[in-house]
């Protein structure tokens, strides 16, 4: 969308018509990690060294009255005249006097040559270049704004789809470029196309399919499976050119680098492939100003076919958006929920269903204490799970699987003669395995069942169904640009809701990491990881960037965290912010994570003067009646010292409300230094 003028309030509407020709025509420069390349002009890494603009005009006035001093001694004799001595060394005495044309013809390119030296010393000292960029014709045309050129050359021309015209599809691109200026062409349609267009150039679809679809529906081709081509709403800007979300404005503040200040910043694939983590207390932004943005971006990305949204949130949460922008909405415990939520992620795997499923109810016991292991507890579930489902065909359901857990003799009985009936003996082993451990000291078979009790409950009595009687929706959808939320019911469950969160956590990395096809971005949203970092989060986290997935995890504070696992999630995760309101030892996790930097520190001394001299004694005493001071004269000692980016104490009291800092990282390895960020820009 175009640039709002300055002061206005930020357009969320997408461009259409006129607008969106410019819009697309637009320059998008490449820039530094996090920066809104939409109309962004770069700017040097370094900032020049300022001068006072009063400074700069008396100085080079005063240069100027040099110069002329320096001419009019010189022209009137007052220095001699030594300087006219090239001149009569290189030149015959006939020229110099002869007539007065030829005297004029010598003497006065001279005396020019000498003006003009004169003239850029005196420019030189006087910075007259300086002064002409910052006053003169170009600070005019700056202030101008700038008339729109004209329409680029067709094959340099976006509008105009020359990439189609180049790959062997003219038919199509000329459909195209009619739709685009009827504005009948929105940016999502643009950027499906385009994907679109990407997937017959890397074989994955044919031409010939792609020109059908184009000249029969235009710019409604290659759709979303539900038929939809935006969003009911937007709330912020969004470029699906570079897949970026405008989420505030860095601060034009020398704790920032010049690069980055007074630009906008962004959110895309390319950072969130790397994952992010914010942290920040209840009224701080995580949501409203943070969240949804994103989540809009990925559901935007979604109906252009380039992403995979999974949004987990509690009822009601005002990151995730309304439901309208979703196509899949999961609400575990709420009966009217259209879809449920498959328990095993959608594997047929016993031991990967039993992984999975450990991970969710056992996770979170980090310490070492009955059951905390999860490899033990994925055991124990395999070894009920596996027999199970030889003899029935499914997975156990989640009151069937406690009555397993419960280690009554009766179900467990029933189970090893279903499986003595039909041959299973490598299943009759697991069972008896499982009979054996049964009631030890170190078994984590009670916990489990605990755990398993909290989702056996009346409201969840219709869900995690596994007879094939509802809808149950399996993470493995994130093989196709699918927008999902999933509503964790906190009301009245809230151990469950965390259980939930963690199921789904290790289902999306268990998922994206099974992908065939790698070229759509699959991301997780969890808008409160309260409970759902684990060590097995952190160390699924790492491997997401490999998957060209990404997650998005949000915090109150990171004493919801295991003391043992909050220095591993800062490194785990590409992108750290931490938010206004932030707890001093919550900074200082933060202030370690990103380090410290040399800078150059200045020490200020002043030290009083004492005079021998009568006539100084006076003069200080007299200055010391008017001043009421003693004369002092300063010191500055100038050294390069280590100090920390940002101290805790500067993240929890210098961050006003609205702003957060952040550092950011892409895919590639690009790092931006902690910045610090207004998100209400």
């Amino acid at each position: 969308m175009p640039p709002r003028p300055v002061g206005a309030p930020p357009g969320a509407a997408p461009p259409d018509g006129a607008s969106f020709v410019a819009w697309l025509r637009t320059e998008r420069p490449a820039a530094g990690p996090g920066i809104w390349r939409y109309g962004h002009t770069p700017r040097p890494e370094v900032e020049p060294e300022p001068t006072p603009g009063r400074q700069l005009i008396s100085g080079a006035l005063i240069a100027l009255l040099v110069g002329w001093l320096v001419w009019s001694l010189l022209w009137n004799g007052y220095l001699g005249s030594w300087w006219l001595l090239p001149l009569e060394l290189l030149t015959p005495a006939s020229w110099r006097f002869g007539d007065r044309i030829t005297s004029a013809f010598v003497y006065y390119p001279y005396y020019g040559l000498i003006a003009a030296g004169i003239l850029t010393v005196v420019a030189r000292l006087g910075r007259w270049a300086e002064v002409w960029r910052r006053y003169g014709l170009p600070a005019w045309r700056r202030a101008v704004p700038a008339t729109p050129s004209g329409p680029p050359a067709p094959e340099e021309d976006p509008a105009q789809w020359p990439q189609l015209r180049a790959g062997g599809a003219p038919e199509a691109a000329e459909r195209l470029a009619a739709e685009t200026g009827a504005g009948v062409m929105r940016d999502v349609d643009h950027a499906r196309i385009t994907r679109a267009w990407q997937a017959v150039r890397a074989g994955r679809r044919s031409a010939e399919e792609f020109t059908r679809a184009v000249l029969a529906d235009g710019a409604g081709a290659c759709g979303h499976p539900s038929g939809a081509r935006d969003l009911p709403g937007r709330s912020a800007e969004h470029d699906l050119v570079t897949g970026q979300v405008r989420v505030g404005e860095i601060g034009d503040t020398p704790r920032n680098p010049y690069a980055f200040r007074g630009v906008g910043l962004a959110l895309g694939p390319e950072l969130l492939g790397t994952s992010l983590l914010a942290v920040g207390p209840v009224g701080a932004g995580k949501s409203v100003r943070l969240v949804r943005p994103v989540v809009e971006n990925l559901c935007l990305l979604a109906l252009a076919g380039r992403a995979a949204v999974v949004v987990v949130s509690a009822a009601g949460s005002p990151g995730a958006g309304s439901a309208e922008q979703y196509d899949v909405v999961v609400r575990p415990g709420h009966p009217d929920s259209v879809y449920d939520l498959d328990l095993y992620g959608g594997t047929s795997d016993p031991d990967e269903a039993a992984a999975v499923l450990a991970e969710a109810l056992v996770g979170d016991l980090a310490d070492p204490h009955t059951g905390g292991d999860t490899r033990r507890s994925t055991t124990v579930l395999a070894q009920l799970i596996g027999p199970y489902a030889a003899v029935h065909g499914r997975f156990p359901s989640v009151p069937e699987l406690r009555e397993l857990l419960d280690g009554g003799p009766a179900p467990l009985t029933a189970l090893r003669k279903d499986l003595e009936d039909l041959g299973e003996t490598a299943m009759v082993r697991e069972l008896d395995a499982r009979t054996r451990q049964a009631g030890s000291p170190h078994d984590p078979g009670p916990v489990l069942a605990d755990r398993i009790a909290l989702l056996d409950r009346p409201a969840f009595a219709e869900f995690f169904d596994t007879s094939g009687r509802t809808r149950p929706f399996s993470l493995r959808a994130v093989d196709h640009p699918v927008r999902v939320r999933i509503d964790l019911p906190e009301r009245g469950h809230a151990d469950a809701s965390r259980i939930l969160a963690r199921l789904v956590l290790a289902q999306f990395t268990e998922s994206v990491a099974a992908r065939e096809d790698r070229s759509l971005f699959a991301c997780l949203v969890l808008d409160d990881a309260t409970g759902a970092v684990t060590p097995q989060t952190v160390r699924s986290l790492q491997r997401l960037r490999s998957a060209n997935a990404g997650a998005v995890l949000t915090l109150r504070t990171l004493e919801e965290v295991p003391r043992t696992l909050r220095g591993p999630l800062l490194g785990a995760v590409g992108c750290r912010v931490a938010l206004s309101g932030l707890t001093p030892w919550d900074g200082q996790d933060f202030a370690e994570v990103w380090g410290k930097e040399w800078t150059e520190a200045r020490d200020v001394t002043d030290r009083q003067i004492v005079a021998d001299e009568p006539l100084t004694k006076a003069a200080h005493f007299v200055r010391r009646v008017i001043t009421g001071k003693a004369p002092t004269a300063q010191s500055v000692t100038v050294r390069q010292v280590e100090r920390e980016r940002w101290s805790a104490s500067e993240l929890a009291h210098a961050v006003p409300p609205g702003h957060a800092v952040l550092s950011l990282t892409n895919v590639r390895g690009e790092y931006a230094p902690p910045l610090l960020v207004d998100l209400r820009k």
